[in-house]
């Protein structure tokens, strides 16, 4: 048999083998709930591209709900818990109203949405040590081709691109009065002022006791400072379900700087995201960085004069 012939067989056969595990997990409930998660009517979906803070969400509003309890990566799951996984058997006997976390891109049995956006140059450079984290880069593996595979989708690349992923939730959902847009600038900016717009949501839709007193949004938002994440992290990252087989000498709770592109880019880089997704970069509101070159060589000519 040639080696074109045997690569044909061997890919059948690992395709056929994938099917029945699939179908094995089904039958005894072990298949996660992931895309095909039962979905009720009263659930809300904290949803964003990954790497754009849904974490460090999940942490805020779930100390917000439970301000005597707070949340830890090692109870996160079973409270605001990640749809991929969690068999579906057992999200299902949740307690109800249920706040799940999402990576999807659109999907029109979501409810009700909290979406988080975040500058997509700002997630390359997060997603990129999020892969190294999770060895799927090597040490050395360069930034620009990074960005340059990442604008083509080829990292979670169920998730789409992090245009097709933002823009389908947008197009399809944003002014709707079960839709709320976060900006994770704006959170970094004033985390008590988002929560509680986040409070209010919750509030309409299902969770009519939440408290959002000044008191209890700034004890959140203690609770929930990067620092205390990273101290949890690193005492509770071997057993966390999305780090506990990963590199142990890499963050999952990195910097959570803004602006971080501007010194961790290339020109290049930023060239490639900025060219692909301009549009959507624009609308959300980030400045382009040819604008804020030109705007600074503005102010350089002022003062000079």
């Amino acid at each position: 048999m040639s080696l074109r012939g045997t690569r044909t067989t061997d890919s059948l056969l690992n395709r056929a083998f994938r099917v029945i595990g699939t179908a094995a997990r089904v039958l005894t409930g072990k298949q996660m709930a992931g895309r095909n998660v039962t979905v009720f009517d009263d659930d809300i979906f904290i949803t964003s591209y990954p790497r754009s803070g849904n974490t460090w969400t999940r942490f805020l509003v779930g100390n917000l709900m439970y301000p005597d309890d707070p949340v830890t990566f090692s109870n996160i799951e079973s409270r605001i818990p990640e749809i991929y996984f969690n068999p579906d058997h057992v999200m299902r006997r949740l307690p109800r109203p249920r706040v799940l976390k999402s990576h999807e891109s659109f999907q029109p049995n979501y409810p009700r949405v909290i979406y988080i956006v975040r500058d997509p140059r700002d997630v390359s450079v997060s997603f990129y040590y999020h892969n190294l984290k999770w060895r799927n880069i090597p040490d050395n593996y360069p930034m620009d081709a990074f960005v340059a595979r990442f604008v083509r989708a080829e990292f979670d690349n169920g998730f789409g691109s992090w245009a097709d992923n933002v823009g389908s939730w947008l197009s399809m959902r944003e002014g709707s009065a079960n839709f709320l847009l976060l900006r994770y600038e704006d959170l970094k900016l004033d985390p008590a002022r988002e929560l509680e717009k986040v409070a209010a949501f919750l509030s309409r839709c299902f969770f009519r006791d939440i408290k959002s007193s000044p008191d209890r949004l700034a004890r959140a938002v203690e609770l929930s400072t990067p620092e205390r994440m990273r101290s949890l992290e690193t005492q509770e990252s071997r057993n966390w379900v999305l780090t506990k087989y990963t590199r142990a000498d890499l963050p999952f709770v990195r910097t959570a700087v803004v602006g971080k592109w501007r010194s961790a880019l290339s020109e290049q880089a930023i060239s490639v995201i900025e060219g692909a997704w301009k549009p959507w970069i624009q609308r959300l509101g980030y400045p382009m960085a040819c604008e804020e070159a030109g705007q600074q060589s503005a102010a350089s000519g002022t003062e000079d004069a």
